[in-house]
């Protein structure tokens, strides 16, 4: 999974257009938070919405039923599964 860079401080500097900025510091004003509270806020529940979407995979109930039936009782190894763990190094 990629993960980005962090930097030792705090600080995040970005550049946004001047109504853009605006529209921020008015939606700011209207909840009671500074910018930077509101900004962060915001981006935070996007990214860990973003993480939530990659890191789980949703099935339906059925689909469910059925890995846990596989995990519970795998099908024998096929032949490509055989010639799959043939080729695997042996020096591990």
């Amino acid at each position: 999974m990629p993960r980005a860079a962090i930097e030792a401080n705090e600080r995040m500097n970005l550049r946004v257009a001047a109504q853009q900025k605006a529209t921020l510091m008015r939606a700011a004003a209207l909840v009671h938070a500074d910018l930077t509270e509101f900004v962060t806020r915001a981006a935070l529940r996007e990214a860990e919405a973003v993480i939530k979407s990659a890191e789980r995979i949703e099935v339906s109930e059925r689909d469910f039923l059925r890995i846990l039936e596989l995990l519970d009782n795998p099908p024998p190894p096929n032949e490509k599964l055989r010639a799959a763990i043939a080729a695997l190094p042996r020096d591990r």
